[in-house]
């Protein structure tokens, strides 16, 4: 039997300190016994998401138990319409800072940004840990940590599919093969206290000459080891059927080589490296010169050529400041940008900004990507300006040339089936997105409910071997912005600042007065930007001059002058006039100038 302390309330509190506290101040505090269940001595492992489950990136999950934490993942997230001028979004990592002599390993599933991109931020704040990972991840990890000098010296451990590590007393990590659009993606099996946690991350099927989905085996013998929680991709759970084969790919996108007259420029992710080495395959097929534009780019294939992951020979590749010394129809470029990106090489070249290389008649322009949500109208302009210069432009909507890295509905249920868990977690992707794989759930395994947890970024989940709970508390994972040197200092103020701007505009007011009189010593002068255009809004202008000298003329003289109270005062009143007069709020900025 154990005891509980009834606890006092503040108002029990507050009456003990003033001698108000009814009888009872005079009286010790009833212990009542308390029944514990057998449940209550189980062991719990914590579960929580920093990121990456409202929202497409910022992937970043821990799981806890005691005085021990493993992190999968961190990401970043790029800026959405509602952070304007951010450069990108990180994990609010408060939880792990308060505990991170208790973090034993950050695992990282591959080496694309929305998992890798917040390391350099991060890791001193956390407690440097070991990195656990795989040797392209390590690669594409450290030379972005050279963009850092400033950032501590990462501590790897490189790891193969099928190996196992030890993360301390409770952890204990098995790492698989997934199949992604970028190589050496590995899945973690996370061995807790109450069971076995299966971590794909990004992953889909890939299929064979045949048809045949790949790796069934593997993930069958996954689900032999009695697993106890799945983790599921769910950014393609809204898309029905299969994935399309990456050789179908690559046989479409040859045919378009084959038929094209002109250059071609193929332009996609950066670090979509399989279907990058297979392209150069094809144009090494045909004798093609192949050509990069854009750093990332450019650094990425090194590493995966320098880890033996593309085989390319050495008079294939050529220096971009070269393109000009080729035939047309021998020539490949290979580019960043396909997501209308407006510093990426595809807009440059579309802009006439680079200087090797612009847009014209006979080209062939492919898009090979799928268009990320939010990015529909920057594609769209950059495909329109492509077409008015002459080139012929494919994308994945007209042609079987991009396969998403995203498991689609019917992969998921057969992960889900092959691996048989007891409950399910669906993360990666919006509120919808996972709501949409938690219905999958239901239908491949029958799972009830209880069964399928869907929460968002910082809710705890308590799991223990025969149940899964989501208790009231919740952990810090609101938006942490990188805005240039930059981290963490643009909040909510100055983001609603920037978003009245974009929306509203800025009137600026200035105003020079006599510090003695408080008199005006010259008639205001009124700025407006992204407001109203002063020059066709005389009368407005005139009558908000004459609101300004008469709301100043109201200070009694005698009044010394306090230069917060007036710029409040007209802020408040320019505002409303402003208002009622345009029907608009614009951010009102008074100056005052006294001499």
């Amino acid at each position: 039997m154990i005891y509980k302390t009834r606890k006092t309330n503040t108002r029990e509190s507050e009456a003990v300190k003033s001698g108000r506290f009814y009888a009872a101040s005079n009286r010790r505090i009833q212990h009542k016994p308390v029944q514990r269940k057998p449940s209550d001595f189980e062991p719990t492992v914590r579960f929580a998401a920093l990121g990456g489950l409202e929202e497409i990136g910022r992937n970043m999950i821990f799981f806890e138990h005691n005085d021990e934490i493993v992190i999968i993942d961190a990401g970043l997230q790029f800026p959405e319409e509602t952070t304007p001028g951010i450069d990108f979004i990180i994990p609010n990592t408060a939880y792990l800072e308060a505990r991170k002599k208790n973090v034993r390993a950050l695992i990282i599933t591959h080496g694309h940004l929305d998992h890798i991109g917040a390391i350099p931020y991060l890791m001193e704040k956390i407690g440097n840990p070991t990195i656990y990972t795989t040797a392209l991840n390590k690669e594409m990890i450290k030379r972005r940590q050279e963009e850092f000098p400033n950032a501590p010296k990462i501590d790897f451990d490189v790891v193969k599919a099928g190996e196992s590590r030890e993360l301390g007393k409770y952890f204990k990590v098995e790492f698989f093969a997934t199949a992604h659009t970028i190589p050496d993606s590995a899945g973690a099996i996370l061995d807790t206290p109450v069971g076995k946690m299966v971590y794909p991350g990004d992953f889909r099927f890939d299929y064979d000459m045949s048809g045949k989905p790949k790796d069934v085996a593997m993930w069958k013998a996954i689900g032999e080891k009695k697993i106890h929680t799945l983790f599921l991709d769910s950014t393609g759970a809204g898309r029905e059927g299969y994935s399309i084969s990456e050789r179908i790919v690559e046989q479409e996108i040859e045919k378009l080589f084959k038929k094209s007259e002109g250059r071609i420029i193929v332009a996609t992710f950066a670090s979509l490296l399989e279907r990058l080495g297979e392209i150069i395959k094809i144009a090494e097929r045909l004798n093609k010169k192949v050509f990069i534009s854009g750093y990332s780019m450019k650094t990425n294939i090194q590493i995966a050529q320098n880890l033996g992951y593309m085989k390319i020979k050495k008079e294939t590749v050529l220096p971009l400041e070269e393109i000009g010394k080729h035939r047309d129809d021998k020539i490949v470029l290979l580019c960043t940008g396909a997501q209308g990106e407006a510093k990426a090489s595809l807009m440059k070249i579309a802009n006439g900004e680079n200087r090797y290389v612009q847009i014209k008649k006979g080209d062939t322009v492919v898009l090979s990507s799928s268009v990320v949500p939010g990015n529909e109208r920057s594609v769209q302009i950059l495909m329109d300006d492509i077409a008015r210069q002459g080139a012929v432009i494919y994308n994945s909507q007209m042609l079987d040339i991009h396969s998403s890295g995203h498991a689609p509905q019917d992969e998921l249920k057969m992960a889900m089936k092959l691996v048989k868990p007891k409950f399910f977690v669906p993360v990666h992707g919006y509120y919808f997105m996972r709501w949409q794989n938690t219905r999958l759930a239901h239908e491949a395994l029958k799972m009830k409910p209880e069964e399928t947890i869907l929460v968002d970024n910082g809710q705890v989940v308590i799991l223990k071997k025969n149940s899964a709970e989501i208790p009231e508390e919740t952990v810090p994972a609101y938006y942490v912005m990188v805005d240039g040197l930059g981290v963490g200092d643009v909040g909510e103020v100055v983001l609603r600042d920037r978003r009245v701007l974009a929306q509203e505009g800025m009137v600026v007011v200035i105003a020079t007065l006599d510090r003695r009189t408080g008199q005006f010593l010259k008639n205001p002068d009124i700025i407006s930007r992204g407001f109203i255009y002063l020059k066709e809004n005389k009368e407005l202008v005139e009558e908000l001059r004459k609101k300004i000298r008469f709301m100043i003329a109201r200070i009694p003289q005698h009044q010394q002058m306090d230069a917060d109270y007036i710029k409040g005062m007209m802020r408040d009143q320019i505002g409303q006039f402003l208002y009622n007069k345009t029907k608009r709020r614009p951010m009102v900025l008074p100056v005052l100038i006294e001499v």
